[in-house]
């Protein structure tokens, strides 16, 4: 059967509207040390279903409460699992730096489930978050005055629309203290200056394929989730934003994204907003290269930014 819409290696749908995913290495958690931390899959909500992957440093270095980082995989909201190998060991290697409990949430994917599906899959793992820490002998430890969001890619999309819809909700009760977006993916109808350059037709098309895959039907890029000019956050919410840091990737298509999410953001008067590059490298690296120099360096400044909040 000849296929409608493809990612090569990663995804596939057919005429039909099936769709079929490739995985790359998995990993399986473990409840036994490796690398100085241990790992567990659990369910956020049996009827959808959402699941994640809880990581945890097995020599917590204090006695006192960690912060809690919530992670969500990019994938142009289309792929990915907190399974697949990379995921597994950046975020396992960086609960041990940073000392953190790490919730990593398998959401549900587009097609099947458009937007804004994702950001309501995502921002239920807060409400299980506050539900299981009397509960759950892993959150023990767990700190909900210090809870921080982050992910890639798309992950880095979602964290911003679980932060606004955290701040519009009275009710919930998790202190989120920062978000830590890493290559953000946002588009728009009207294009930017690098996606209108004689070299980046594959990458604007791989990039149009996973948005018209992703928003609801009827809908374009100038959706609320792809287009962030047209997300509802006033100056009055912008100013209880918690504190953020971009980053960006020197060779990322997605990098002028990015930095004009760091300018958006603050224009609607959120305080701290800090924008990092790594310079030479391209989207997603720390995904594709768990154990690299500029991975380590990631997880170092992410660390540092987990303590100084």
């Amino acid at each position: 059967m000849s296929t409608r819409e493809e990612a090569p290696v990663y995804f596939q749908e057919y005429p039909d509207g099936s769709v079929k995913r490739f995985s790359p290495d998995i990993a399986s958690a473990s409840e036994e040390s490796n690398n100085g931390y241990k790992s567990k899959d659990v369910i956020i909500d049996s009827s959808k279903p959402i699941t994640a992957r809880l990581f945890l440093p097995d020599s917590p270095e204090s006695s006192g409460r960690l912060p809690v980082l919530v992670y969500f995989h990019g994938g142009g909201f289309c792929f990915g699992s907190t399974t697949w190998l990379g995921y597994h060991h950046f975020l396992g290697n960086f609960s041990v730096a940073s000392q953190s409990i790490v919730l990593s949430v398998d959401y549900r994917l587009a097609p099947e489930n458009r937007l804004p599906i994702a950001y309501e899959d995502c921002y239920s793992s807060l409400d299980w978050l506050s539900d299981q820490v009397s509960s759950e002998p892993w959150l023990e430890r767990a700190d909900l005055s210090r809870v921080f969001l982050s992910g890639e890619s798309a992950g880095g999309n979602i964290i911003h629309h679980v932060a606004v819809k955290a701040i519009k909700n009275s009710a919930c009760h998790v202190k989120i203290k920062g978000l830590l977006s890493i290559h953000p993916y946002f588009g728009s109808e009207q294009r930017t200056e690098n996606e209108m350059a004689d070299d980046a037709a594959r990458d604007v098309e791989m990039s149009d394929m996973y948005w018209r895959l992703s928003v609801p039907e009827g809908s374009n890029r100038d959706y609320f989730g792809c287009n962030i000019e047209k997300t509802e956050l006033s100056v009055t919410e912008g100013i209880q934003f918690p504190a953020v840091v971009v980053y960006v990737a020197g060779l990322d298509f997605f990098k002028e994204r990015g930095v004009k999410y760091a300018k958006f953001l603050q224009s609607k008067g959120v305080k701290e907003v800090k924008l990092v590059e790594a310079e030479g490298e391209s989207h997603a690296f720390h995904v594709i290269n768990p154990l690299s120099e500029a991975t380590r360096l990631l997880q170092r400044n992410m660390s540092d930014f987990l303590k100084s909040h």
